[in-house]
């Protein structure tokens, strides 16, 4: 049985094709440029090698950059994963006054631009002395991740039915217990998908990094930033291949545990 599709359907699946390969074919540039011979940013290679690479780890700067922007995001993922849950779950299980501008309140970094993030919270910091290092770093890094954590999450919980916390609860479970043993097991899915998206956006973060880090504390982003704009490192390809492989990778899980969770 054949399925007559509209010539406007079938034009706008073609439009949207074309405007992903769009978007997709940088990416795909740069991974055999990184695997070029020549050590340099040269397209399309001649040869194959891991030149590249070997220089991100050899040269001065990168690998504790790297090191640095894996910390704040490790960091970053548990504080935000810890607030983050139970406030999507006060926000989709509670029924309390001001709920909608609370709400409003923390899902606000989303609507502010990330400028203007990252100067409020320099002028903040510097107003209540907050400690140098990667303390604030990690700090400025929560505000603009959980959101996203809570987002996810409230998705998630919204998708369980209230009747089995109920049941729970009339078989004698304690709310905590409630919580334990039938809340997050069911959104499960749902903080593995809030944790990795709050890792990733840390990881990649570099306009509010940029206003807060002090001096000695450079991520890799910011790095990589200013390796653009002072001199053009051809190790920056094999960088931006590994953090192609990395997002990618958090995709997949994402979508795989998401599927898992959809799963009777």
């Amino acid at each position: 049985m054949f399925i007559i599709r509209s010539p406007w359907r079938v034009a706008v699946n073609i439009v949207a094709i074309m405007i992903f390969g769009f978007l997709l074919i940088p990416s795909l540039i740069i991974i055999p440029i990184s695997l070029g011979d020549s050590g340099q940013i040269v397209f399309p290679p001649k040869g194959f090698s891991f030149i590249l690479f070997e220089r991100f780890f050899s040269e001065e700067g990168w690998v504790d950059a790297t090191w640095l922007s894996f910390r704040v995001a490790v960091w970053t993922t548990i504080i935000s994963v810890s607030l983050g849950i139970p406030a999507a779950y006060a926000l989709s299980r509670g029924n309390f006054q001001g709920r909608r501008m609370l709400a409003l309140f923390l899902l606000s970094p989303i609507m502010v631009p990330s400028v203007v993030q990252a100067l409020a919270l320099y002028v903040y910091f510097f107003q209540i002395n907050v400690g140098q290092g990667s303390l604030r770093l990690v700090f400025a890094h929560v505000v603009a991740t959980l959101p996203f954590v809570i987002v996810t999450a409230a998705a998630g919980i919204r998708n369980v039915d209230p009747a089995l916390e109920r049941v729970a609860t009339i078989m004698g479970a304690s709310r905590i217990h409630v919580l334990r043993k039938v809340t997050i097991p069911l959104i499960m899915p749902s903080i593995i998908a809030g944790a990795l998206f709050a890792f990733l956006i840390s990881f990649d973060e570099i306009v509010i990094t940029y206003f807060i880090a002090n001096a000695g504390y450079t991520t890799l982003p910011v790095k990589m930033f200013a390796s653009i704009k002072f001199e053009v490192s051809p190790v920056l390809a094999a960088i931006s291949t590994m953090l192609t492989g990395m997002s990618i990778l958090i995709c997949l899980i994402i979508a795989f545990t998401q599927r898992k969770g959809e799963q009777p």
